[in-house]
């Protein structure tokens, strides 16, 4: 039986703000839209991964309030340390860090945690053997 994981969906209270927080910060675009009622529904993608794997977004959830000893996490490779250092200012500046840049040994690598504008934590990283930056 051949099997592939294609998507997560979301339930998010606050639809506007993740779908931009996506976009901006992990470069997804969206790719569909769809209403649901008097909202909608948003699929998200990095581009070019159209058809591997995608984010749905889903209005009217209650929030995440995740604690800081869950390490549930969507994790995004970056191509350099360089770019986990910048994301990690930028959300330190908008007061949305979690866990600051740490070097862990291998295979976790060189990463950054961020909250989402639901609460979920974002994890930013270089160097594992996933993604930009596989060894």
């Amino acid at each position: 039986m051949a099997i592939a994981l294609t998507h997560i969906a979301l339930h998010v209270m606050d639809f506007e703000a993740c779908v931009d927080f996506y976009c901006s910060y992990a470069g997804m675009n969206v790719i569909h839209e769809r209403p649901s009622g008097e909202k909608r529904i948003v699929w998200l993608c990095e581009p070019g991964q159209e058809s591997q794997f995608i984010i749905v977004m889903l209005p009217g959830g209650e929030g995440h309030q995740q604690q800081m000893n869950d390490f549930s996490h969507l994790g995004f490779a970056l191509e350099s340390k360089a770019a986990v250092d910048k994301i990690a200012m930028r959300a330190e500046e908008e007061g949305i860090l979690v866990w600051g840049v740490r070097e862990d040994s291998y295979p976790a690598g060189y990463y950054c945690g961020v909250r989402d504008p639901d609460g979920n934590f974002v994890e930013f990283s270089y160097g594992q053997p996933l993604g930009p930056g596989a060894p």
